[in-house]
């Protein structure tokens, strides 16, 4: 898990810049600042008996998992965390346990999801301070609405924030801390546009909420007008980026420090943005439909970004959904072949990538 000091942040309405532009550059011209040229190479994980969800890529890390979602990579660079949309179900990657597919899968947590439609356990983060106090926190979907939880180690989950609409559609989420007492939570519009224009609706928002404990949270709105939303990904410079599906086109989006936002790229062909990574340099972009993941070059004085991401690994595992920095400069991502996509008989997985476009090398 990323964090970045977001400090200064305007509550209200955000000014949007709707420039059209390009879908994407023909190839990978993107190096991460701080990455070498060399590919970074996924953790080294125990050699394990073969089993029934082995998969040969080398980069996978996780395997049958029930439509994967809510991607966590932990400091260490050999575990991670991975929740199941429909069963509500959290899991802790272990890839150095030697047992055989997949069990080394740990079950961590789970909670009660209503998952019809697109709803369910939407995505999944962890406390600033995972490794003191083993909280875990959720946006999922409930009989009566969308919902921020936080599970402790007695399994229960206690609401951070409540009310934010559901429906048959447009209930995908987002939650991510930018520091150790600011959460960020990107609401999808719930089928309605219109709510997601209205600021007494929390729903289409790019919400704050200050101090995320169990209790009555009023977030501070800090985005409007967003449609299907995919992921958000703070940086180290303080701006958040997050990404949205619209009838028009699929948008990348940057909020600065000012609480000024902008549209940072539109791709009118529609890939399917979902979540997103951060670096100094990049913001890379997992894409469902387009089954890949674009890699976007930020200006080092702008911040802008003025040429087409170059999308990577086409096709090379399907539909791309969540995505989680790593450390190394990788990029842990999760499949959604199993919703929506053409499943293997491995999938839904969880992959480990280079930022680079040069392939892997995998776990040994």
């Amino acid at each position: 898990m990323c964090l970045a000091v977001a400090a200064g942040l305007l509550a209200g309405c955000a000014r949007f810049d709707e420039s059209a532009n390009d879908p994407f550059t023909p190839a990978p011209t993107v190096r991460p600042e701080g990455v070498e040229p060399s590919t970074p190479q996924p953790p080294p994980t125990k050699k394990r008996p073969p089993g029934p969800c082995e998969d040969p890529d080398p980069t996978v890390v996780a395997s049958c998992v029930n439509e994967a979602t809510g991607v966590v990579a932990l400091p260490d660079g050999t575990t991670g965390v991975v929740g199941e949309r429909a069963t509500g179900k959290i899991f802790l990657i272990d890839t150095q346990d030697p047992g055989p597919w997949p069990y080394y899968l740990k079950q961590i947590g789970q909670v009660d999801v209503d998952s019809s439609g697109d709803g369910g356990l939407l995505d999944v983060t962890l406390s600033p301070t995972y490794s003191q106090d083993h909280l875990l926190y959720a946006y999922i979907t409930t009989g009566s609405d969308n919902r921020v939880v936080r599970i402790g180690s007695d399994g229960t989950p206690k609401p951070i924030i409540t009310g934010i609409p559901k429906s048959d559609t447009g209930n995908r989420g987002s939650v991510e801390f930018v520091a150790a007492d600011k959460m960020v939570v990107l609401t999808g519009d719930g089928g309605d546009p219109g709510a997601a224009a209205d600021q007494g609706s929390l729903a289409g928002k790019l919400l704050r909420i200050n101090n995320p404990i169990p209790g009555n949270n009023s977030p501070d709105v800090l985005a409007s007008g967003i449609g299907t939303a995919g992921g958000v990904c703070p940086d180290a410079q303080g701006d958040i980026w997050f990404t949205d599906r619209t009838p028009v086109a699929d948008r990348l989006q940057r909020l600065t420090p000012d609480g000024t936002v902008t549209t940072a790229w539109n791709w009118p062909d529609h890939p399917g943005v979902a979540g997103c990574v951060a670096g100094g340099d990049f913001v890379a972009v997992a894409m469902s439909d387009a089954k890949g993941m674009a890699m976007a070059k930020v200006e080092k004085d702008s911040r802008a970004i003025t040429t087409a991401p170059a999308l990577l690994y086409q096709d090379k595992w399907g539909r791309l959904n969540d995505a989680a920095p790593g450390p190394n400069g990788l990029i842990w991502a999760s499949t959604s072949n199993k919703f929506g996509g053409q499943p293997t008989p491995t999938d839904d997985r969880v992959v480990v990538i280079s930022p680079t476009g040069g392939g892997g090398g995998g776990p040994d």
